[in-house]
């Protein structure tokens, strides 16, 4: 069987407290690149599944015990260069599905270390300006209107 390529489809998870500090875990592959939980969709995983998997991959944390929601945000952007053998040949471009986990408080992280060296929770303004990567910063910026219409929608009769 040949080299099994990432599929070019993401979800991209904010992980963050009901006081919106938001979780960043640091990239073992690029010390001092910081970002959200980011993963690529396995075949026949929904947007739903891979965001779940890729909590549990990355932080430990269950997805399915917390609110997880889909932020109905979808952004494209090129893959970056050093990562592109990852994807098949000619694939430039990745789309990104964007969802949010409010979690009650700091909770414990396991971080998989052939991932991620280091984690850290800040509060949401602190944690959009040390991410790396636009899609992760037009995140966390969206993430009070985010969290309040959520809130708001479960609360509507």
């Amino acid at each position: 069987m040949g080299k099994r390529f990432k599929i070019p489809v993401s979800t991209l998870v904010v992980v963050y407290t009901a006081g919106l500090d938001v979780l960043l875990i640091e990239r073992a592959d690029r010390p001092g690149f910081w970002q959200g939980v980011t993963g690529s969709q396995d075949p026949g995983e929904t947007f739903v599944e891979t965001a779940v998997r890729e909590v549990r991959e990355e932080t430990g944390i269950d997805a399915t015990r917390h609110e997880l929601d889909d932020w109905h945000v979808c952004n494209v952007y090129e893959i970056f260069a050093i990562w592109r053998h990852r994807y098949a040949p000619g694939v430039t471009h990745n789309t990104e599905h964007v969802f949010g986990l409010r979690v009650p408080e700091r909770v414990d992280v396991t971080l998989a270390p052939d991932e991620h060296l280091r984690l850290r929770w800040l509060p949401w303004r602190e944690a959009a300006e040390e991410v790396f990567s636009w899609s992760n910063r037009q995140a966390i910026l969206m993430l009070p209107e985010k969290d309040a219409a959520i809130a708001a929608a479960r609360s509507a009769p």
